[in-house]
């Protein structure tokens, strides 16, 4: 929102959320209708394009997303080394109103419009007149009219909105208040116009004129350098023809300088270029090589999990992940995606955060929750984390941690494995297990005396179980087979404190994977279920018991660029297997924490405490 919203600020449709997308409903049944009676034949190929159109325009902007943020992620290239945060994000959750727009009133115009129906496909001549208008008052009026809106009535009205965000995304450039946007659709318009009023028209000019507009707009809002420099020595004028991501870039930090659109020919004129132009471009080009302190191996979950990693849909990725219905739609495209992630040879750098001096990133084995449990593919999981266990251990980071599924006993033993290949590692490895039991034992309410332990036995329930009993909390197992597992590993005075029953009074259960929905049924009303898994267990009991989060903390506003959810959880909450290799790193410990390793749960609890990490029901 701007800093003192004008008139007509706020989009019409805003209060339609995801409905919005009815308002072109009538036009494509229309054009179905069309081809149903009439035939391809007779229906008008202009009007039957701008539905796809408007289509291809989404897809381009979702890949300029894709691209950007996997480019961001890896540090390399970047202009302005800052993050960005959820209010941003939640700012720019509206980019496709422009699209629709557009699309409303490309309907209308041919509607109304004399000369805007049956256009040919292609005509060069109306092609070049398209660039000439462009290149002339189109460029022209829109450096004037962005110099007026930066002028402090209209700029505290509408502009400032835009400029909210100084580091920006790909989707930052057609984020504008309604008004504003209104003003560049008629502005960008007047080629189109003259086209049809002279009879030189045609669908694929009009096309590749929108989405010239798109790539530029994208491009010029990336927050790293891609324009080869190449380009301008082999062209030296197109230096004043087309702008580069860091010229733009600094109209968002300098706010006074580089006005123009897509031509900076325009603020050489006038003289409004910023004199560091052709230096940051040439610095952000060159790059810099991103050291990396931690880095926490996660991985896919289910099927429609790669839309709600960073990289992909930016406003599903920034709530927990559930399963939306549009989402569901695409399952022909998230099965492809699936094959394409398979066949990809390494991980992948998906998100990057600092917290004081400390640079993280989060890389992605490429495989999904389900090929963990297939026999056939553990050999070649266990590779693509032994190889990226070696890649930063060769960039030189401290810390390794293994999120989810990658630290899963019977694939790697904990992380062991890696440890027996490689005994003189650099890289300190840690499955979290201390940090992640802490935060377990934590959540159980004061006082309590008695806890009952279903699910399958982790590493973590195991020291959780073990910690509970030496503080003479009597901890109920359900499973025979589990109790007579757990019970020779510890100490005998602490032993006394494990019972079996198949019948439990507590009222605080520790859940794991592997419950089912009768056993929670088992469980008394008004039962504290707390998760010690690393996957949410499903909600059976729908009465007066209540669910806890998987183990995770709320993070440290210190901790930048956070922007996403991390898989189910909450807004600036992350897993506690993620976080304890951030503190392992902070802290300095030399220590691995894998196998049979656990480190101490109190030391490890008070240097998350210590570092502005929080217990999720203290936020």
């Amino acid at each position: 929102m701007a800093t003192n919203p004008g008139l007509f600020t706020e989009w019409p449709w805003k209060k339609l959320g995801n409905f919005k997308y009815l308002l072109v409903a009538p036009w494509v049944a229309h054009g179905v209708y069309l081809v149903a009676t009439k035939g391809w034949k007779a229906a008008d190929l202009g009007y039957m394009a701008i539905f796809p159109s408007l289509l291809l325009r989404m897809l381009q902007n979702q890949v300029w997303i894709t691209v950007s943020r996997l480019q961001n992620a890896r540090g390399r290239r970047q202009i302005v080394d800052r993050g960005i945060e959820f209010e941003q994000v939640d700012r720019e959750r509206n980019w496709d109103d422009q699209i629709l727009l557009s699309g409303i009133l490309m309907y209308l115009g041919f509607m109304y419009i004399p000369g805007g129906q049956h256009l040919p496909l292609w005509r060069t001549d109306g092609a070049v007149l398209i660039a000439l208008l462009h290149a002339g008052p189109v460029e022209l009026i829109y450096y004037w009219f962005h110099r007026a809106l930066h002028h402090h009535f209209l700029y505290t009205r509408y502009h400032s909105h835009h400029h909210a965000s100084i580091v920006t995304e790909p989707i930052t450039s057609v984020i504008h208040p309604f008004a504003e946007l209104v003003a560049y659709e008629l502005l960008f318009s007047i080629p189109l116009f003259v086209c049809i009023f002279n009879g030189t028209a045609s669908i694929l000019a009009f096309v590749i004129y929108v989405s010239y507009i798109d790539f530029m707009n994208n491009m010029g809002h990336c927050n790293f350098e891609l324009v080869p420099n190449w380009l301008f020595k082999w062209f030296p004028p197109l230096k004043y023809l087309m702008y580069t991501p860091s010229f733009h870039s600094l109209h968002h930090t300098q706010f006074r300088t580089n006005y123009s659109l897509f031509m900076p020919f325009y603020d050489y004129i006038y003289n409004t270029m910023d004199k560091s132009s052709d230096t940051l471009y040439e610095k952000s080009l060159k790059g810099k090589e991103e050291t990396v302190d931690v880095v926490h191996l996660t991985h896919l979950t289910s099927l429609h999990s790669i839309y709600h990693m960073r990289p992909g849909f930016a406003e599903y990725a920034s709530r927990p992940y559930a399963s939306k219905w549009y989402v569901r739609m695409m399952w022909p495209m998230s099965w492809i995606s699936m094959v394409l992630t398979w066949t990809y040879g390494s991980s992948f750098t998906v998100e990057r955060n600092v917290m004081k001096k400390l640079k993280m990133q989060s890389w992605a084995i490429p495989r999904y929750s389900f090929h963990y449990g297939l026999t056939w593919e553990k050999e070649a999981i266990n590779s693509l984390i032994e190889k990226a266990i070696c890649e930063a251990d060769k960039n030189g980071a401290k810390v390794v941690s293994l999120g989810l599924l990658n630290q899963a006993h019977n694939l790697n033993g904990n992380g062991e494995l890696y440890l027996q290949k490689y005994p003189k590692l650099g890289v300190r490895l840690v499955d979290g297990t201390s940090l992640a039991a802490a935060v377990v034992m934590n959540s159980i309410p004061q006082g309590t005396d008695q806890v009952v332990l279903a699910g399958n036995i982790s590493k973590v329930a195991r020291a959780v179980a073990t910690a509970l009993c030496r503080k003479n909390i009597k901890v109920v197992m359900t499973n025979k087979q589990d109790y007579h597992f757990l019970k020779p590993s510890m100490a005998e005075d602490a032993a006394e404190n494990l019972l079996f029953s198949k019948t439990a009074t507590a009222k605080v259960w520790l859940i794991g994977e592997g419950l089912d929905a009768s056993e929670q049924f088992k469980a008394h009303k008004g039962t504290q279920f707390i998760p010690y898994s690393q996957f949410p267990p499903r909600m059976a009991r729908k009465d007066t018991c209540t669910y806890s989060i998987t183990p995770a903390m709320a993070v440290p506003k210190t901790l930048q660029n956070v922007h996403s959810c991390e898989n189910w959880l909450p807004r600036r909450v992350m897993s506690a297997w993620r976080i304890a290799g951030m503190v392992h790193a902070l802290e300095g410990w030399n220590e691995h924490e894998c196998g049979d390793i656990v480190l101490d749960m109190e030391k490890v609890w008070s240097g998350a405490l210590l570092h502005g990490f929080r217990p999720v029901a203290q936020v």
